[in-house]
């Protein structure tokens, strides 16, 4: 009732806003909330303490230990056991750029703080696949002998064997893919966790370099994953996807002027497209450069990133029925491009959808057809039309993400929720005997896969609801990555925010209880004498204890006091008994981190470390101001 009387306090206020969807039928924040919760179904490895989805179990625990590389944790990309790495990192991407979009609506909702754990469950083994400046693990198992097997994810007996790329056998669009994953999510956790985030720059910085140094497609290295996720846009978009996210990220120039210099050739300015997914990417790219351009950072690129707009708006014209060539359309009104899976290009291109309308709005522009000038709203309307059809809004009334609603799918493709638990029954269950035993059953999922959302119906609204009918009931994770900023966005409302001012992902809420804290030390600020140009300040940030022993998690932040510029600075930190991120070892001294050279005047660099004592000791051994 409190939610009823201020939406009705507010409806002259919305209707003012002309916004279509003010009194909406369905619950976006509860569909919010249940799209991210499918993410933890996914999760491989050693599950946390905090789990929600209480029916999953350890797996995948030898993951990468033939090859001599951790490997483990990261998502099962669907209905099987496998790690693919290209769909993973683009799951990636999309969840970081819904919580770019749309971090203040999460954290209103009381959900970015599961979302970001989301991202993070990717990228820790993002970070883990990429030991190596010019090596990255692309995927662990074999599509092959796994689906042969319908077994739980905990009882997998399906070779791990774990496939690389390399200078002699690249990946560009892997590596492209990856870098853009880790560079949007450096920018989610630019605030919350910035060593994190640096680390995941310098990760991303590298992997672009790998990714366009060292040309090819990542299916002609790892040709196990052909019959699977086959490349089949190349790698050139991805490069240029990559670019897009690392200025973004980095603010250098270099990628910028990659946009510029590189987008005729590479077929960002060239490519008219009506899809956007795992696979190709000009879609997105194009709806990145024209936000850079609304923003005015085109530069002397600025005729290239008008031609990248065009193909954005040609994009978007082509959704809403407006265009030269439009996209296919159910007689329920669903977009449709293939019946395998269909729902990924459903979610995918209304997020861009999305985005691009508060783009326009945003910079007060119109969508410009070829049937003519279109309202930013009408990008918004159809992506909520699309989302509304997704819920239930549609000729079988059928939600189409399972645990939403009355009627959604109950035989869902995929191992674990098909199989008892092992929590309930521990006994094994064989590579063939899940076929025998589980896959034919003609009952409901033991296990409520929530939040998932199934492949849905074909080109005229039908489905069946079997477990064996995988082009439609086949989940998949980058499915609801983009969802995740469409239903922020719609269950949020406008809120009058500027989509074109730059990124600032509010700290989430806690989203756990947190331990009983240990007696915390007594900390010191670093000396410094009040006429040094370099002020060292350190604090303790969260401490937990794990078997009997107490850590701490110390923030240092060394700002440039001065009125120039700090340069080639040294600090010396004794007293250091584990881990640090943000700075550069050389010798017995800590420079500069690898990102940047120098100390604006005015400007702080923040690094972490953690250790089970009190604060080290942190002072300057040397610097030059300039």
């Amino acid at each position: 009732m409190e939610k009823l009387m201020r939406l009705i306090s507010m409806a002259p206020l919305l209707l003012l806003l002309s916004l279509p969807f003010a009194f909406a039928g369905h619950d976006y924040n509860q569909a919010l909330s249940k799209s991210i919760l499918f993410f933890e179904a996914q999760r491989s490895g050693y599950l946390p303490h905090n789990q929600r989805v209480t029916w999953r179990a350890h797996s995948g625990l030898n993951d990468g230990k033939a090859s001599g590389v951790d490997l483990v944790g990261g998502y099962y990309d669907a209905g099987d056991n496998v790690k693919f790495g290209l769909p993973m990192a683009f799951t990636i991407t999309m969840m970081s750029w819904s919580i770019i979009e749309y971090g203040k609506q999460m954290a209103s909702n009381g959900e970015l703080g599961h979302a970001l754990e989301a991202v993070k469950w990717g990228t820790d083994y993002l970070i883990k696949a990429h030991p190596e400046p010019y090596v990255l693990y692309g995927e662990v198992g074999d599509g092959n002998s796994d689906h042969y097997c319908w077994q739980r994810p905990e009882d997998m007996t399906t070779d791990r064997h774990a496939y690389k790329i390399d200078p002699s056998n690249p990946g560009s669009d892997l590596a492209g893919e990856t870098a853009a994953a880790m560079a949007a999510a450096s920018i989610v956790f630019r605030r919350s966790n910035p060593a994190y985030s640096n680390e995941l720059l310098r990760h991303a910085l590298q992997l672009f370099e790998f990714a366009d140094k060292y040309r090819g497609k990542y299916d002609s290295s790892i040709t196990v994953v052909q019959k699977y996720y086959r490349s089949i846009s190349g790698y050139n978009d991805e490069l240029l996807w990559a670019a897009a996210w690392l200025y973004q990220a980095s603010n250098n120039q270099y990628y910028l002027n990659y946009l510029g210099k590189n987008g005729d050739s590479m077929g960002g300015t060239g490519w008219a497209m009506t899809e956007f997914g795992w696979d190709v990417k000009y879609a997105g790219v194009q709806t990145l450069v024209a936000k850079l351009l609304m923003q005015g950072k085109a530069g002397l690129h600025a005729p290239v990133f008008e031609r990248y707009h065009q193909k954005a708006e040609y994009f978007m014209c082509s959704l809403i029925g407006k265009g030269s060539r439009n996209i296919q359309k159910t007689p329920g009104g669903l977009i449709f491009r293939q019946r395998w899976n269909n729902m990924q290009f459903v979610t995918s291109a209304s997020f861009l959808a999305t985005v691009y309308s508060d783009y326009l709005t945003s910079s007060r522009g119109s969508l410009k057809c070829s049937a003519g000038n279109v309202a930013p709203s009408e990008l918004l309307s159809f992506a909520k039309s699309q989302v509304d059809y997704l819920l239930g809004d549609n000729p079988r009334a059928t939600s189409y993400m399972v645990g939403y609603g009355n009627n959604y799918p109950r035989q869902v493709h995929h191992r674990g929720s098909s199989i008892v638990s092992i929590k309930v029954d521990p006994k094994f269950v064989a590579c063939r005997q899940g076929y025998a035993t589980w896959y034919t059953r003609k009952a409901s999922d033991p296990n409520v896969l929530t939040g998932a959302v199934v492949g849905g119906p074909d080109a005229y609204d039908n489905f069946a609801d079997e477990r064996e009918n995988y082009e439609q009931t086949e989940p998949a994770t980058y499915n609801n990555a983009p969802l995740l900023g469409i239903l922020a966005r719609l269950g949020g409302g406008h809120g009058g925010y500027n989509q074109l001012l730059p990124v600032v992902v509010p700290a989430p809420n806690p989203v756990v209880a947190k331990p009983i804290p240990a007696p915390k030390p007594k900390l010191t600020p670093t000396p410094a004498s009040s006429s040094s140009p370099i002020a060292i300040e350190q604090k303790m940030t969260t401490s937990w204890n794990e078997k009997g022993k107490t850590y701490y998690k110390y923030s240092v932040v060394v700002t440039n006091k001065s009125d120039k510029t700090l340069k080639e600075l040294k600090l010396s930190i004794s007293k250091l008994y584990g881990p640090l991120w943000g700075l550069t070892k050389s010798g017995n001294s800590y420079g500069f981190p690898t990102w940047i050279s120098s100390l604006p005047a005015g400007k702080s660099l923040e690094f972490v470390y953690i250790h089970s004592a009190s604060p080290a000791d942190v002072s300057v051994s040397s610097y030059n101001l300039a």
